[in-house]
């Protein structure tokens, strides 16, 4: 029964320090591939890691100098002293078999961290004490280890591999971005042909100031991208899931007053508009999670369990101060919170290899600006955010700042919205403008009215 519930080999442990301590093309093949933690008895443990230092220190290997480095640890006795030492290095095993050995050995090794992971989480789950949502985030993490540990994703290719790579994707962007769009549609066209739409894996931060209509700019992108087909995953921490459900509601009711829904005020006709649009809505593949309580950590658990399922493309994360960032850390400062937080969305963002939008509070720089018009410095609380992101959007809505004309375009400002593209890794920056109505709660194409173009006309 302990060796099911251990699972070891002490012979093959032996057999691979052995081929270690008397062959110089041993180290070099498990060096990066095991760990000290991986020998499942301590003596082993002791000798390996005695050995990988001496490896990356450059120094040689053999049963005299291992001999010297556990001395000089104080450690000879522990691994069995020198006796131990020369009765391993008996065990040789050839260089062709070390590799299959290895593997073995990592099997091992995973299979105890499974046995001791899953009893712990079984203990979490019987504790009515325990959140049962913390637990699942562990669970969701033990398998996230469990799955790096295995190393079946070789991440080093060599340049041959890496443009045969290259041109798969060059060949599946042209065969998907006829219309120039290669990821997924914001739903502005003017966006689109700027961004070629949200690419796999890019970070993406639309940031403004409170009250600007972040929220509902990114419904718009999420109700585009579900509306094309794209899964969507909505992780609200500032409002209620049915809020959102009364905002996407009157997007998709085009004579359907805002101030009546929220009152309660529908006429009889307003009604049959709300239920027309709940229908149409209700079979996008849209999920929102409004837990109030939420960590970049608990996003990430959440979004491999929806992609484990094939549902999700697009993750919308509303906003990023209000994300938990407690850690086990202390003397963590607000800056180095959140520069913690977006570097793990920039990660989640590669890892899951779906766009994930990330929305930001701007500071009040802009607000003593000519024209209120915000610039990169202005992203609120770290530095971090600029420097993580693949993309950083700007929203700028001139008229709340009693701004008549729009001081680049020289557009009207009433009903004009404004996505400053300050940052873009992959491509170009500016500006791109839409059109809102009074409530921001209906989001399209801009298009100058028409007094405006007979008065621009030359």
């Amino acid at each position: 029964m302990a060796e099911i519930l251990n699972p070891q080999d002490a012979e093959l442990e032996e057999v691979i320090l052995g081929a270690c301590l008397i062959g110089r093309e041993a180290m070099p093949m498990v060096a990066d591939r095991l760990r000290p933690e991986m020998f499942y008895f301590d003596k082993n443990a002791l000798i390996y890691a005695a050995m990988q230092v001496m490896y990356r220190e450059g120094r040689q290997i053999d049963i005299i100098t291992v001999k010297n480095e556990l001395v000089a640890r104080g450690k000879l006795d522990a691994a069995g002293g020198p006796y131990e030492l020369t009765r391993i290095s008996g065990r040789v095993a050839s260089a062709v078999h070390l590799e299959y050995h290895v593997l073995i050995l990592r099997e091992k090794y995973l299979r105890r961290e499974m046995i001791l992971g899953f009893h712990k989480l079984l203990a979490l789950a019987a504790d009515e004490m325990t959140d049962i949502g913390d637990t699942l985030v562990d669970a969701h993490n033990l398998l996230d280890r469990l799955e790096g540990e295995c190393g079946t994703i070789e991440h080093l290719r060599d340049m041959d591999t890496l443009m045969d790579d290259t041109l798969q994707q060059v060949d599946a962007r042209r065969a998907s971005g006829s219309n120039g769009v290669t990821g997924i549609s914001t739903g502005l066209a003017d966006l689109d042909r700027l961004t070629s739409g949200w690419q796999r894996g890019d970070l993406n931060v639309i940031a403004a100031r409170p009250a600007v209509g972040k929220t509902a700019f990114a419904l718009h992108l999420a109700r585009a991208a579900a509306t094309a087909g794209h899964h969507v995953a909505v992780y609200s921490l500032e409002m209620q899931g049915e809020r959102l459900g009364d905002r996407w509601l009157i997007a998709a009711s085009p004579d359907v007053n805002a101030r009546h829904l929220r009152s309660g005020q529908l006429t009889d006709d307003e009604v049959a508009q709300v239920r027309t649009a709940a229908s149409e809505l209700r079979v996008l593949p849209i999920h929102v999670d409004d837990h109030p309580v939420t960590s970049m950590d608990r996003v990430r658990s959440s979004a491999r369990m929806l992609q484990s399922k094939g549902k999700c493309d697009l993750i919308i994360l509303d906003y990023l101060q209000l994300c938990d960032m407690k850690s086990d850390q202390k003397n963590r400062n607000r800056e180095q919170e959140v520069a913690q937080t977006t570097r793990k969305a920039k990660l989640m963002a590669k890892e899951l290899n779906v766009p994930v939008l990330l929305l930001s509070q701007l500071n009040r720089g802009s607000d003593g600006r000519p024209f209120s018009r915000p610039i990169l410095s202005d992203l609120r609380e770290s530095g971090a955010i600029e420097q993580d992101a693949d993309m950083v959007m700007l929203l700028y809505r001139p008229a709340l700042a009693g701004i008549r004309t729009e001081p680049v375009s020289k557009y009207p400002s009433e009903h004009l919205g404004v996505v400053i593209v300050a940052k873009h890794r992959n491509g170009e920056t500016g500006d791109v403008y839409f059109a809102h109505n009074p409530s921001m709660t209906k989001l399209g194409e801009y298009v100058p009215p028409t007094e405006w173009l007979m008065r621009n006309a030359k």
